[in-house]
Order: C-alpha cells, then structure tokens, then sequence
C-alpha cells in the first residue's frame, strides 16, 4: 500500500499502466504470438462487410445460426492473420489491436502449401458449404489474383499489397487507420513502389483516396446474385519526396 498525503486526492494520482506506452502511437509490427488478437480485431472490424458476409450467407449456409457463422468469420481472419504473420507484414496500433493492416510486400506469396497448412488455411475447405467453397475457390481467389495482375502488369510482384486494413468499433476516429497507411506508404516511396487494394465500400474509396490512391477498375462477385459486392481496385503511384526530408523507417519493418 502506498502512502497518500491528506493534501493529494487518489484522483490526482496517474497510475502506471502495464501496457506499454508507445502502443498507443506507434505502428508496430507483430507476428504469430499476437496473430490472434489482431485476427478478432480486424473480424470485428469486418462484421458488416459486404464481402464477409458474402462468403457467409450462401443458400445451403442456411442451417449455421448466427454464432455459427460468426466463429467461421472470426476463423476466417485467423488463417489469414496467420498467412501473413508467416509470409507478409502485419502491422498494428493501439493497446487493443485497435487498427491492423495485412501486407503483402513484393515477391512475397501466401498461397503455398507450407503456409497453407501452416496457417491453418487448409481448413476453410472443410468448414465452408459447398457454395462457399466456391465463392471462395472458384471465384473470389481467381478474380482478385486476375484483377490485380491485370493492374499492375509487370509490376504485379514488385507492389505493396495491402489485403485488409480495418479498426474495430472502439478504435475509430483515433488516426489509426491514417498512420497504418502512412507508415508503410514511407517505405513503398523510399523504394519508388506501388500501392495496391481493393476497396469494398465507396466510403473506404474516398478515404483511400485522400492518401494518393487512384481508381482504377470495378470488379464484382455474385454478378447473377439479388445483391452483387463490388470491389474497387485502386493504386498509389510512389510519390517523390523533397531531398531535403530524410525518411526514418521504423525498425520493426524487416522482410519475414
């Protein structure tokens, strides 16, 4: 027990947090140990997504209730999270894993057998319906490897990809998000690259925008469906950057 003088109130006393102090400020990049935590983040992030949702409600998916689906959800980012974690960059601010960012950095892949078994990847084959497996398979993986290869040309493996960025709910309007973005924007103009997404809402296309992202292409999936999800590709040309602002990259940014 600590001793209060009677002239100081309890109120007054700032006590020490645990968690550390840069979190709150700071991009950092994390790995396997934390891939959950970011995993529940971002499935929070997504719940109202149209893509998400679309993998989730296909007719024969009529019998999982609500928490059936939504530990799919959640199991779907796990396996994703963890790709990433092994094959990409997944970067995160916040003391909560408020905001995460999925990168996929050039020459890097995600789809090889090691990392799907790794990642727990292989999984999703089983625990999908029969029309889920092919929105998934046959669908969503072809038209998104097809559309970016059909953007960037010869550049398709020498972009930044990034695959998900999302802040869940308590997280929001704290700027995270902005520096997700700037942070890894830094080391794509330092190396004169490219930036690539898909957008699945015209929100997030006018939020990416402001960052140098351009519009591109539209593609969509259930085209013969009630309710087609549209996806908008968009690219952020490097930008130059005056001579005389150096650029410090965070040491925690190291090809895995």
């Amino acid at each position: 027990m600590e001793h209060v003088s009677n002239g100081v109130s309890l109120v007054e006393l700032k006590k020490r947090s645990l968690i550390p102090q840069t979190w709150e400020a700071q991009v950092r990049a994390i790995g396997m140990s934390e891939y959950k935590e970011a995993a529940l983040s971002l499935a929070q992030a997504f719940a109202t997504d149209e893509l998400a949702q679309y993998l989730l409600d296909a007719d024969d998916m009529v019998g999982y209730n609500d928490e059936a689906k939504w530990r799919l959800h959640v199991d779907i980012f796990n396996y994703i999270v963890a790709a990433h974690c092994y094959r990409g960059i997944v970067t995160t601010i916040g003391p909560d894993y408020e905001g995460v960012a999925l990168w996929m950095p050039p020459g890097k892949e995600m789809d090889d057998w090691v990392t799907v078994i790794r990642s727990g990847m292989w999984r999703l084959y089983y625990q999908l319906s029969a029309e889920g497996r092919r929105r998934y398979y046959q669908e969503l993986l072809p038209v998104l490897h097809d559309a970016k290869l059909e953007t960037m040309g010869d550049r398709d493996n020498d972009c930044y990809y990034l695959v998900y960025l999302g802040t869940k709910p308590s997280g929001q309007r704290r700027g995270y998000a902005r520096k997700l973005i700037e942070q890894m924007a830094a080391k794509a103009d330092a190396e004169g690259r490219a930036m690539y997404l898909e957008s699945s809402s015209d929100k997030n296309t006018a939020y990416y925008q402001k960052f140098g992202f351009e519009i591109k292409r539209d593609v969509y999936l259930g085209a013969d469906s009630k309710s087609p999800v549209r996806l908008t590709i968009m690219v952020r040309e490097p930008q130059k950057l005056p001579h005389s602002i150096p650029i410090k990259l965070n040491g925690s940014f190291k090809m895995m």
